[in-house]
């Protein structure tokens, strides 16, 4: 018994805005990334190699804000972030303030596994990611028209849009899409992962953190309880621990996930936030939850059947041959 839940990031575009052809093509990414973790899952692999897997995946388009096609701060650059957790050990490891790391879900992991540290930032992280032997790339390859232009609309106001996934005649505003991305699995010894990765919101200050790369509020896994990867307004998610929050729900007061998931999206509207979450338990079961139009998303649960969804409605795909 495995599962494995995926998120691209929570607020959707406006659906009246969203054309049958850009749904098609994140339908068919979400789907692909789906397949890379269900790939380890199915080998035999642990949570833990999927979740890198999946969300390294994820990085590497750019449709997502992540690692390649991350946004830009009001200095026109990228500052990137990412995260990891293993449930079973609760180990944990962090990388943010990078520039050029390809892949900070791999740095968060070696961080996590080579040093006594659970989070490493900026010029120390991509030194350490080169002793590492992890690949670093020019500025230039992050660079995607949408994000710079999105920046572009914003620069010159204290305005840090969600809108990661920018379609550029849009009006300015914090309906577009989040496009931070992240995975949460349980593998067939019963043990959890969970990763979050992100270019942080469009236009926000240098130096500016999200919750992609904090253990507990982007990203928590413990084998007890969950595995959680969360996406939206940093801020909000940062001052309600919510990804601990929903580990803590079912731990202290034994709420089953999906309850627990939607009580805490619930409670951002408290912070002003909006966003989501997937989850997954050791039972296999998925949690889904955001408080915006839409999410992309996609799980593979217990019966090993592939969904994927922008909105509320999901699409089935043929399930995986193993």
């Amino acid at each position: 018994m495995t599962s494995l839940a995926i998120h691209g990031g929570a607020g959707a575009l406006p659906r009246a805005e969203m054309t049958p052809e850009r749904a098609e093509t994140f339908h068919g990414a979400l789907r692909e990334a789906l397949g890379v973790g269900q790939g380890v899952l199915a080998a035999g692999g642990s949570s833990l190699d999927a979740v890198e897997a999946t969300v390294a995946w994820l990085e590497d388009c750019p449709l997502f804000n992540a690692g390649r096609g991350s946004a830009f701060t009001r200095e026109g650059v990228n500052e990137m972030e990412a995260s990891i957790m293993d449930g079973a050990t609760r180990r944990a490891g962090a990388a943010f303030l990078l520039r050029r790391v390809r892949n900070p879900v791999h740095l968060a992991r070696r961080v996590m596994e080579h040093t006594p540290l659970v989070a490493l930032a900026g010029e120390a992280a991509e030194r350490f990611a080169v002793e590492q032997g992890l690949k670093l790339e020019p500025v230039e390859y992050f660079f995607t028209r949408e994000r710079y232009e999105a920046m572009l609309r914003l620069r010159g106001t204290d305005q840090t849009a969600l809108s990661e996934d920018v379609v550029v005649k849009l009006p300015a505003t914090d309906q577009e899409a989040s496009g931070t991305v992240g995975a949460v699995a349980v593998d067939a010894r019963g043990n959890l992962a969970a990763s979050t990765s992100s270019g942080g919101t469009t236009n926000k200050f240098a130096g500016r953190v999200g919750q992609a790369a904090i253990i507990g509020a982007g990203v928590y896994a413990h084998n007890a309880t969950c595995a959680i990867s969360c996406t939206g307004y940093g801020e909000a998610f940062l001052r309600l621990a919510a990804a601990h929050e929903v580990s803590a729900l079912i731990e202290h007061r034994g709420f089953e996930l999906e309850r627990a998931a939607a009580i805490v999206i619930d409670r951002l509207r408290e912070v002003d936030g909006r966003g989501g979450m997937v989850g997954v338990d050791r039972e296999g079961r998925v949690a889904l939850s955001f408080n915006t139009e839409g999410m992309y998303r996609g799980w593979i649960g217990p019966d090993g059947r592939p969904h994927t969804a922008i909105y509320a409605e999901a699409r089935e795909w043929p399930r995986a041959q193993r």
